[in-house]
């Protein structure tokens, strides 16, 4: 018997307590402007259930046993109280910088997207010029490819966006080889590469650590598997890690605060405030960034909010049946 599995609660238990919601961004960030996600009002605390639409039932059962774990298991003990965060700045234009920033007041680091598939290295360039000069010199930038760059766009881009002094390089390449390869291309350069997809959607999440890859893990807790199972990973890494987000409800960053809450010798600021990013939530109290951080705990929900952004009918039958067969990967 695995000792991090929670028991599964039966479907109907599951499916009685859940609450898809649709919910508006402030601002498009992942090609999409609307969120989707499952909230379950579970016995312990509220939980969330939202891998992206394009992920695969056997990717998205590993979310459900998150949300799980979370909602209806005891969590490890807490180390810190609150949890300093980056703000994230979306593929937007540099003009659009500094009215993003301003969501995320106090935050001293800045996660910037680039290699966005319909925009060029000048773009990225003039975007993360534009963060440098709001934040001024003492500010933290950190960029994110989300693995959209070949070795020599990497190397190339990653020459230019230099000289504004990156924190870390998040996933610029897709794979643990191309990882590695660009981390002894560009040593000299003195910027970290922090690895993300290649940990938390392979089937090997320790591989990268092994092959010497990345300087940094950015680790979520939904994609592992929960609080536990992703603790679990990281005691095996040897690597200082980032604690982040998929663009989650106040309910999914209270478990990802709660994972960074239980990381001894926490270094970096987490992805954790993105809350920031939308434009309504299911709590009255959402965690949002105060001072450049949010606090650990867990969530209230609203049920005037979930009313009120309530899915329509299809496309909560399209969660539950996806619950449905999440929920039969994890029992059988």
């Amino acid at each position: 018997m695995d000792p991090l599995a929670a028991p599964v609660p039966d479907i109907e238990e599951l499916l009685d307590s859940a609450h898809v919601v649709s919910l508006p961004l402030a601002t498009r960030f992942r090609g999409i402007t609307v969120r989707e996600a499952v909230v379950f009002d579970a016995p312990l605390r509220a939980t969330e259930f939202s891998p992206f639409a394009e992920y695969d039932d056997a990717e998205a059962s590993t979310w459900l046993r998150a949300a799980i774990d979370f909602g209806w298991a005891e969590q490890p003990a807490v180390l810190r109280g609150r949890i300093p965060v980056n703000a994230t700045v979306p593929a937007v234009s540099a003009d659009d910088v500094p009215a993003i920033l301003a969501r995320f007041p106090g935050c001293r680091t800045a996660k910037v997207k680039v290699a966005e598939p319909s925009q060029t290295r000048d773009d990225d360039v003039a975007r993360v010029r534009a963060v440098r000069d709001v934040m001024g010199p003492e500010g933290r930038i950190r960029v994110d490819a989300n693995g959209g760059w070949n070795v020599d766009e990497a190397e190339h881009t990653i020459h230019e966006l230099a000289p504004f002094d990156l924190e870390y390089v998040e996933q610029p390449c897709a794979s643990v080889e191309e990882l590695g390869e660009l981390r002894a291309r560009i040593r000299w350069m003195g910027v970290p590469i922090a690895a993300d997809e290649s940990v938390r959607k392979a089937a090997d999440p320790l591989a990268v650590a092994r092959a010497g890859a990345a300087d940094v893990l950015v680790v979520k807790a939904q994609p592992l598997g929960g609080v536990r199972r992703a603790l679990a990973i990281l005691e095996q890494t040897g690597l200082p890690v980032v604690i982040s987000s998929a663009l989650d409800t106040s309910v999914g960053l209270a478990m990802g605060a709660r994972l960074a809450a239980a990381v001894p010798g926490l270094a970096f600021d987490c992805g954790l405030g993105t809350a920031a990013l939308l434009a309504a939530d299911v709590t009255d109290d959402p965690l949002l960034p105060v001072e450049g951080a949010i606090p650990v705990r867990d969530v209230a929900l609203s049920p005037e909010l979930m009313s009120r952004h309530v899915a329509d009918a299809e496309r909560t039958a399209w969660w539950h049946e996806r619950i449905r067969r999440c929920h039969h990967l994890l029992a059988r």
